[in-house]
C-alpha cells in the first residue's frame, strides 16, 4: 500500500503508543486500503477542543532547571505544533498521545479564571510570579475562540499580582491593553520565543505558529510600551539552527528585547521518536547528521534527564553553543537587564483594604 501522505500542518507525523495505557490503537493496512477506496478519511485531522475540569490550575515547578517557581495553563496540548515541544509527554497523563493527538486533541480548562481566583484569595498564598504557558502555549490558536488567557489576565489585575508570559504567538498583541494596565505596576514579564529567522525553518519546525515578521513585530511593539521582553532563542537544534546565535541576538536585542534564554533540545520521553521519524520524513538527506549532533550533546543519546545538564548538554558542541551565547550577550546585551516584578501591592488588594481609600 502507497505510504500514507503526509500530513501538511501538523508536526507530528505518527501517533505514537501511549506508555500508561494497557491496550494500544493501531489502524491495519487492510482498514486503511478501505478507506482509500471507498475515498474516506481513516481519522480525522482536524482540531477538537475538549473541555477539561481540574480541581487547581497552579503548578509548583519543582526543576532547578525552569527558571520560575509556579506555572498554570489554560490549555493542554498545542496546535502550533512544535515537532521538539517538552509539554508532549504531558499528553499522555490525560490519555492522548505525544505525537499527533498533542497537536489536535486540545483539552480546555474552562474555570481557569476562577480557579486561579481562588488560589490567590486562600489564606497561604503569598505573592510570586506565576507564568503562564509553563507547559503550552496560553495564545495558541484556541484563545482566540476561548480567551481564557485574557480572563486570567484580568484576574492578575484585579488583585495586582505579578504574572509572566511565555508565548510564540503574536495574538499576544490583542491583550495590549490589559498588559499595558498591568505592566503601570510592573506586573508583568513576557517572554516571545523565536528559535530561527528562518521562514522555511519555522514552517516545518513549527508549523502553525506566528511568522517571523510577526513575532519581532511583536516584541517591538510590547518593547515600544515599555513592557519587558525576553526572547527564548530555544530549543538549540544542531545542524538546524544553532548556526544562527549571534544573528538570532542581535535580532531580537535591536527590536527591544532585554534578555534572551536558550537551551539545548533533549528529546525525552515519546519525543525522541517521534522526532526521529518527523526529521528522516522532513529532512532526510541530513538527518541522521542532526540526529548524531544531538545525541553527542547528551553523553550518546537523544535525552538527558539529569538535573542542572539536561538543558545545557555536555560535550564541544554544547559548550560551543554555550560560547556563542554568552559573546550574544556580552555583545548585544551588556547595557540591558530584565527587571523583577513588583510584588508588593497583592496583600494589599487580596485582603480588600483599598476599600478604605
Amino acid at each position: 500500500m502507497k505510504e500514507k501522505e503526509y500530513l501538511k500542518g501538523r508536526g507530528a507525523q505518527k501517533n505514537p503508543p501511549n506508555k500508561f495505557l494497557q491496550y494500544l490503537y493501531e489502524a491495519r493496512d487492510d482498514f486503511l486500503e478501505y478507506c482509500r477506496l471507498e475515498g474516506e478519511e481513516a481519522e480525522s485531522n482536524k482540531t477538537q477542543y475538549l473541555p477539561v475540569f481540574p480541581k487547581t490550575i497552579v503548578n509548583k515547578v519543582t526543576s532547578p532547571d525552569v527558571g520560575m517557581m509556579y506555572s498554570m495553563n489554560p490549555y493542554q496540548g498545542c496546535e502550533h505544533g512544535c515537532i521538539y515541544c517538552y509539554a508532549r509527554n504531558t499528553h499522555e497523563f490525560w490519555g492522548y498521545s505525544a505525537g499527533m493527538d498533542f497537536e489536535r486533541r486540545i483539552l480546555v480548562k474552562e474555570k481557569a479564571a476562577e480557579l486561579l481566583e481562588e488560589k490567590l484569595l486562600s489564606k497561604s498564598w503569598k505573592a510570586e510570579t506565576i507564568v503562564m504557558s509553563g507547559n503550552t502555549d496560553c495564545y495558541q490558536p484556541a484563545e482566540q475562540k476561548f480567551r481564557i488567557t485574557r480572563a486570567c489576565l484580568e484576574v492578575f489585575l484585579k488583585y495586582r499580582h505579578p504574572v509572566g508570559i511565555i508565548t510564540k504567538n503574536a495574538f499576544i498583541l490583542k491583550d495590549l491593553d490589559i498588559i499595558k494596565e498591568l505592566n503601570k505596576h510592573r506586573l508583568i514579564g513576557v517572554n516571545i520565543s523565536i528559535t530561527s529567522l528562518s521562514e522555511k525553518t519555522r514552517r516545518i519546525l513549527e508549523p502553525r505558529t506566528a511568522s517571523l515578521k510577526k513575532r519581532l513585530r511583536t516584541i517591538k511593539v510590547l518593547s515600544e510600551n515599555d513592557i519587558p521582553v525576553n526572547a527564548m532563542l530555544a530549543p538549540i537544534i544542531p545542524g538546524i539552527n544553532s548556526h544562527e546565535i549571534l544573528k538570532l541576538a542581535k535580532t531580537v536585542s535591536d527590536h527591544g528585547a532585554l534578555s534572551f534564554g536558550i537551551t539545548v533540545v533533549r528529546l525525552n520521553g515519546a519525543i525522541g521518536q517521534i522526532f526521529t521519524d518527523w526529521i528522516r520524513k522532513t529532512l532526510p538527506d541530513r538527518a541522521e547528521r542532526v540526529l548524531h549532533l544531538i545525541e553527542d550533546c547528551h553523553g550518546g543519546k537523544l535525552n538527558d534527564s539529569r538535573f542542572g545538564i539536561r538543558n545545557r548538554g555536555e560535550g564541544k558542541i554544547a559548550q560551543q553553543i554555550r560560547d556563542m551565547a554568552n559573546l550574544a550577550r556580552k555583545t548585544y546585551f551588556k547595557d540591558k537587564s530584565f527587571p523583577e516584578l513588583n510584588k508588593n501591592l497583592f496583600e494589599t488588594y487580596k485582603s480588600g483594604q483599598t476599600k478604605l481609600f
